[in-house]
């Protein structure tokens, strides 16, 4: 099985129906040039790069932008209309002062399987006190939480919330929380790398800008800025294939993981296996 961990479904027909609301996720994540598609036009491309399932991720910004990017209640739509495909996760602003009861509605009552959270855009440091009770439900409903990690394209994320050791402390304190630093928390891959050596509950995915073409910056990512037998040696049970469509295109991310200089076993552990375990599926 083939997992895409990394999809904001801004523009899927489903939850588009209101203009307005539209504009404001153009505006709030920073992509203008895309059009609402169908459930058709998305799995065609999914069924194109081979890819069978897809982690699709709101977000919540009430206090820091005024509203949400995507809902929850969104997300449990679309994966009510199909299931088969989608796995929805959560999405809370930790400056709500109903935080915990938003995030205990959206596992208990809506059904979502993880929680992401970018501290970037919500304007939160990892370890802020008033995350510890959101870390603690998750920890003991055993969900995995996905992080923005690293620079981010969209309008106002300043990246001194998300630098990887941003996160040390949240592993140390809650050793059975299963997290991703999403985007090989780009550019401090050394870092990223280092994190997970360190803890074997620590993820990362494949959701990194490429400033060439696909191929020639997932094997950079692979062989220079990791050595070039880590991914096999170290970390074949920690990379998430993920693609962070829209803005990036997910058969093209596949493309350039097949042509890695890496074994089979471990292509196969990043396009699906490390995510079935990340999410709790096995």
């Amino acid at each position: 099985m083939v997992i895409d961990m990394h999809v904001h479904p801004v523009f899927y027909k489903d939850i588009c129906d209101d203009e307005e609301e539209l504009i404001f996720r153009e505006n709030t994540f920073g992509v203008w040039k895309q059009g609402p598609m169908s459930f058709e036009e998305a799995f065609a491309e999914m069924d194109y790069g081979k890819i069978d399932k897809e982690a699709v991720l709101p977000l919540d910004v009430s206090t820091t932008a005024g509203g949400c990017v995507v809902t929850n209640e969104q997300i449990a739509k679309l994966v009510a209309l199909r299931p088969d495909r989608l796995i929805g996760f959560a999405s809370v602003d930790p400056h709500r002062k109903d935080a915990l009861e938003t995030l205990e509605r959206a596992f208990t009552q809506l059904g979502l399987k993880g929680l992401k959270l970018n501290p970037s855009k919500q304007k939160f440091y990892p370890m802020d006190k008033e995350l510890e009770p959101i870390y603690e439900l998750c920890e003991k409903q055993n969900k995995p939480v996905i992080f923005h990690a690293g620079t981010s394209w969209e309008p106002d994320t300043p990246a001194k919330y998300s630098h990887p050791l941003a996160f040390e402390e949240i592993f140390i304190k809650y050793p059975n929380l299963r997290c991703c630093l999403a985007h090989f928390a780009w550019p401090w891959v050394r870092e990223m790398c280092m994190l997970m050596l360190k803890y074997p509950n620590v993820y990362t995915d494949t959701s990194v800008l490429y400033l060439d073409s696909p191929e020639e910056s997932i094997l950079r990512l692979f062989t220079e800025d990791m050595g070039k037998r880590w991914a096999e040696r170290a970390f074949a049970n920690q990379i998430l294939f993920a693609s962070n469509t829209p803005r990036f295109r997910a058969f093209k991310i596949r493309r350039a993981i097949e042509k890695l200089p890496v074994n089979e076993e471990t292509k196969a552990a990043i396009l699906g296996g490390n995510a079935v375990r990340f999410l709790g599926m096995e």
